[in-house]
């Protein structure tokens, strides 16, 4: 017996550890899906026809309530546990870098637009002049999984990645993850709405070309939003992410190697997009009380590179480095990044340039950034010249020379 109870109470904190590392917003989706469904279970509602997506209704009766309802229902146990199982990581990963309000924002955007371009292309095929097909108005959708897929496109541009794995069998490049994924449901799985999961992609990719700029108001509603009372109880979770990044138990998620983070969602470059979604750090007098990156700080950057212990010297040396006015300081420098320790005890991220020596032998000294590197920050809104300077202290590390231009901004 007394195995059996180390397995359970194992398994019972296993359980409660992964549900706790779920943000906010994410678990609270996930527990009001779930809810809706039992709840639809236990009191044998099955008339979805009137809360689903169906162009129809909207159009000649006006009933815009089912762009909202129709993203909450579920048809069937598999249909609710496969798409909460896709949202956490997804919502989880996204809510971490934009925060908890905005992303509810986010999703409200998204269903709103999906249902836009989902009502445009019915109306679109059933009233075309050379082959009318009013099948698609008469369409019942219900389901999270539209969200999903625009989720997944976001998600994918973020991560900078190149290709991506398809259930372990197969990778294809990154740009036709979210496509590749809508046939293959398509083909596996029935009653599966691919105008649905369409128009996912499409409010997906029109989001991260910058398309729904004009609609997503700035980071001081969104923080009025959470000073308000009537949210309070909610910010005070410990779950719960700030917009600016102030949550003790939230942090922003870093790529290294090929899966380099982005940094915006502006027309046209994704690492200016992520910037202005991306929750911003704590100003230098707030430094200290930074929470989000505990843990033993490391050095970055080449082998070759030396950690300083003095931290004012190496604040000194960064101000150095980045100035406009020692352009080729840098040329002279070996660089690293190091963490500042916190009052507690803990490591906080500090993404300063500590100098080794001076006079390096020019074999030691880091290659020119490419012009490629250098537009991808400049478009970000940062000097080119600190640009060139920070790309050759992180040794070619984009995140590490994103982490550097932020720190002297700050």
């Amino acid at each position: 017996m007394r195995p059996n109870i180390v397995t359970e109470a194992g398994l019972q904190t296993r359980a409660g550890q992964w549900w706790e590392s779920i943000p906010f917003l994410t678990s609270a989706v996930v527990v009001v899906c779930g809810v809706i469904y039992l709840v639809c279970l236990l009191s044998g509602y099955d008339s979805f026809y009137e809360i689903c997506f169906l162009p129809t209704a909207v159009v000649s009766h006006f009933q815009v309530y089912r762009i909202y309802t129709s993203i909450l229902f579920h048809g069937s146990v598999l249909h609710v546990l496969f798409n909460m199982l896709a949202l956490v990581p997804l919502g989880s990963e996204l809510e971490r870098i934009m925060g908890s309000i905005r992303l509810a924002y986010l999703i409200i955007l998204l269903a709103t637009t999906n249902a836009i371009f989902h009502l445009f292309i019915a109306l679109l095929v059933a009233h075309n002049p050379f082959h009318p097909y009013p099948y698609l108005m008469n369409e019942c959708a219900i389901g999270f999984s539209g969200i999903l897929f625009s989720m997944i496109v976001i998600e994918t541009s973020l991560s900078g990645v190149q290709s991506r794995s398809v259930f372990g069998l197969f990778n294809v490049p990154a740009k036709w993850y979210a496509f590749i994924l809508l046939v293959v449901f398509q083909l596996l799985m029935t009653n599966v709405s691919l105008l649905g999961h369409l128009c996912g992609i499409l409010s997906g990719f029109a989001y991260i070309y910058g398309l729904f700029n004009f609609l997503m108001p700035g980071a001081s509603l969104f923080s009025a939003i959470e000073a308000s009372s009537w949210l309070s109880s909610c910010v005070r979770r410990p779950k719960f992410i700030l917009c600016t990044g102030g949550s003790p138990t939230s942090y922003i998620p870093t790529y290294s190697g090929q899966n380099t983070t982005s940094s915006g969602l502006l027309t046209g470059n994704i690492w200016r997009n992520l910037s202005s979604w991306m929750p911003q750090r704590e100003t230098s007098a707030q430094a200290e009380q930074d929470y989000r990156f505990p843990g033993r700080g490391r050095s970055l950057g080449s082998g070759q590179s030396e950690t300083v212990p003095a931290v004012n010297s190496d604040s000194n040396l960064q101000a150095r480095l980045l100035d406009n006015s020692n352009p080729d300081l840098s040329s002279h420098l070996g660089v690293t990044a190091t963490r500042e320790p916190l009052l507690d005890g803990r490591s906080s991220v500090a993404g300063n340039a500590v100098g080794a020596t001076l006079g390096r032998p020019a074999l030691l000294q880091h290659p020119a950034p490419s012009e490629e590197q250098i537009q991808k920050l400049v478009s970000m809104g940062f000097d080119k010249t600190q640009v060139e300077v920070a790309i050759s202290a992180a040794d070619g590390d984009l995140n590490v020379a994103v982490e550097i231009l932020m720190s002297q901004q700050g």
